[in-house]
């Protein structure tokens, strides 16, 4: 009997032990959604303050974002032409640059990792039938995308890397980047070549500096342009790795090989 009495109260006791963990796993839950509320409102404070200060100074800066950078008490504001200003939570001081970091003795550009992620969720989202694309021969081990002017002559030189950069399994899409700017002489040689029965021969003649015939089609050239400025492009040729890495002009197709790690 007293052993049936000592079970049953070790049952209740296991019972109110469970209750009670229940009602503590509730009260942190409770804790974490206002701590989470707190610092959202503190969040949202800060980004008024710097919000109110470039309003102020900078009214035509066009913000795409205003995040809390992974330096304490600095915010990063990025504009749309995808540049830097890191300031102080009270919006009354700012650096224009590159934040850097020294983890583990490595010096690591942090706002050229997020450029690079930038770049390769714009440029992937590009459709192939938006792009002039030379395949890779045989099996596809890498990609780049390069941003060119029909009449750039760097361009010109990369362009016959492309059958070497094919051969070893790189694909080759072409964007638009007419430096003299939209309806320019490069604009409209880029948008006959694009609109050409076999786009691949009009660019290669083009790049040649033979003439094509002019065409004209629905096209994406325009916004190509202005995707290459968005993203940091200033000059040609300007070529993107998977990985979303900018090397600006020429390189040669062992070079480009090693850098997308396949040589």
């Amino acid at each position: 009997m007293l052993l049936r009495s000592h079970t049953s109260a070790s049952r209740s006791d296991k019972l109110a032990l469970i209750e009670k963990v229940k009602d503590m796993k509730v009260f942190i839950s409770a804790v974490c959604y206002v701590l989470v509320l707190l610092v959202s409102a503190s969040v949202a404070a800060d980004d008024k303050k710097i919000q109110n200060a470039l309003a102020k100074v900078l009214p035509d800066l066009p913000v795409k974002s205003i995040t809390k950078s992974e330096l304490a008490g600095v915010y990063e504001v990025t504009t749309e032409a995808g540049e830097s200003l890191f300031f102080s939570e009270d919006g009354q001081f700012f650096i224009a640059g590159d934040l850097y970091t020294l983890k583990d003795s490595k010096i690591r550009n942090l706002s050229e990792v997020k450029r690079e992620q930038d770049r390769v969720v714009k440029v992937n989202a590009i459709p192939d039938d938006q792009k002039i694309v030379f395949p890779a021969q045989g099996e596809t081990k890498g990609k780049i995308a390069i941003f060119t002017d029909i009449d750039c002559g760097y361009c010109r030189k990369l362009h016959k890397e492309v059958p070497a950069l094919n051969k070893m399994g790189v694909e080759v899409s072409y964007l638009a980047y007419p430096r003299a700017g939209v309806n320019s002489e490069s604009y409209n040689k880029y948008v006959s070549a694009f609109c050409a029965e076999d786009k691949l021969d009009a660019l290669t003649k083009a790049k040649n500096g033979q003439a094509i015939a002019p065409k004209v089609c629905a096209n994406h050239v325009t916004e190509q342009f202005n995707l290459g400025r968005e993203i940091g492009i200033s000059g040609t040729p300007a070529i993107i790795l998977d990985s979303g890495t900018l090397i600006p002009g020429y390189v040669s197709a062992d070079k480009i090989g090693k850098a997308l790690g396949i040589m």
